[in-house]
């Protein structure tokens, strides 16, 4: 039985950017769970590395990569810690993070509240073994005066200890950031972050689900020609569908279980932008394997979640994994590239 729904009252009694603290202080005291074991039916490569399972944990939960090998314990197939800047920052005044529980949902306007590259690249350099790929989201910081050398910086800094970087251009709580979307901006900002690299590193594109349509096209030729190794599809949204819960007239960026039916048809987007030519990653609403299991049949290789383990409980991750596997035999798919819809 599992144990999170009898602690869900007790951790929703406390304000939602208290009790995240104190499950990252907890995770913190308490030792990596080991390997879980691999199902071969799960088991993909994506932009040159190796997945057990395509089952990912989304920037934002662990933001200072604290706890990146003990959620990759909890049978993650990767982890990605972040949004990271080069120089801390406290983020936008609080509250700025809240549940909306009767619509499984979570707004935030954070505004990249982090405690900087050089702490969390320490803290990455001393992890001695990965049960799985370790991705570092990097951003500008809010008052930059030119922020795609604060990209470029993150990038260098980072490479040394990421499995991959992912370039977040989409949230909506750093004013102005979305406008490095545009094909001009990305263009250049590609050529910073490649530029950079003083070695081979693959490097992932996240976007914004708020895209118009004929902002996608673009955005997909520049990051196939800029080097992108993935796009991740997508990030929070600025619009609200209806809502039930008090919270919902919050600014910030909404996520969870009503941001499910955008994310996906933002993955319809891109898959036909793209064309099959870059991997794509499906975030956004992904609460439970058949979610998940219809992301892959739409085009994802791989799929991140991080709101709904505030309803679900940390061993969501490892319960789709599993779904997905049975789904796939019973379909008769031996990889998840075999899974994958066409084009």
């Amino acid at each position: 039985m599992p144990l999170y729904p009898l602690f869900r009252p007790l951790i929703h009694a406390l304000d939602a950017e208290q009790a995240h603290r104190l499950t990252i202080a907890t995770l913190k005291h308490l030792p990596p769970l080991g390997t879980p074991e691999a199902d071969p039916v799960l088991t993909s490569k994506v932009a040159g590395l190796h997945f057990t399972n395509p089952v990912g944990l989304a920037a934002g939960f662990d933001k200072d990569a604290e706890v990146p090998a003990q959620m990759l314990g909890f049978g993650f197939g990767f982890v990605e810690v972040g949004t990271l800047t080069p120089l801390p920052q406290a983020g936008n005044p609080r509250p700025r993070l809240f549940r909306l529980t009767e619509d499984h949902a979570v707004i935030n306007r954070m505004g990249f509240n982090n405690g900087g590259q050089v702490d969390a690249l320490s803290r990455l350099r001393k992890l001695r073994h990965r049960a799985g790929p370790i991705g570092v989201n990097i951003g500008a910081n809010k008052d930059s005066a030119d922020r795609i050398a604060d990209y470029a910086t993150g990038a260098r800094a980072m490479a040394e200890v990421a499995d991959y970087l992912t370039i977040n251009i989409s949230s909506p709580n750093t004013p102005g950031l979305r406008a490095l979307q545009s094909a001009t901006a990305l263009k250049e900002l590609l050529h910073g972050v490649m530029g950079a690299l003083a070695a081979p590193k693959p490097v992932f594109l996240k976007v914004a689900p708020d895209l118009e349509r004929d902002e996608i096209d673009p955005i997909a030729r520049v990051a196939i020609d800029g080097g992108v190794a993935a796009l991740i599809v997508a990030n929070t949204t600025v619009s609200r569908p209806p809502l039930r819960s008090a919270c919902a007239a919050e600014t910030g960026g909404l996520s969870g279980a009503p941001l499910a039916a955008l994310a996906r048809e933002r993955l319809h987007d891109f898959r036909s932008a793209t064309g099959g030519a870059l991997p794509l990653i499906s975030a956004g609403g992904i609460d439970s394997a058949d979610e998940a299991y219809a992301r892959i049949r739409a085009g994802a290789s791989l799929v991140q979640l991080y709101s709904a383990l505030v309803y679900e409980g940390p061993g969501l991750a490892r319960r789709i994994a599993r779904g997905v596997a049975n789904r796939m035999r019973r379909d008769g798919f031996v990889s998840v590239a075999e899974a994958m819809g066409p084009a």
